[in-house]
């Protein structure tokens, strides 16, 4: 396991851990919080192997 310390805003760390999806990159950590696990689990399966950009343009569409 590895971890990195960062300064999390409390008001991410309060949100249920099943309705986040996070992804990283060498830069960057990306929190994507969808409404209910069931789009959780319908967002990662949809974005699997996609870009950051192309990534942020499904969670558009599932957050409207």
């Amino acid at each position: 396991m590895i971890c990195i310390k960062a300064d999390i805003p409390e008001e991410l760390n309060e949100i249920d851990d099943e309705l986040k999806a996070v992804y990283h990159s060498k830069d960057t950590a990306c929190f994507f919080i969808l409404k209910t696990r069931e789009l959780r689990n319908k967002f990662i399966e949809e974005t699997r192997g996609m870009s950051k950009s192309e990534r942020e343009k499904v969670y558009e569409v599932f957050n409207k």
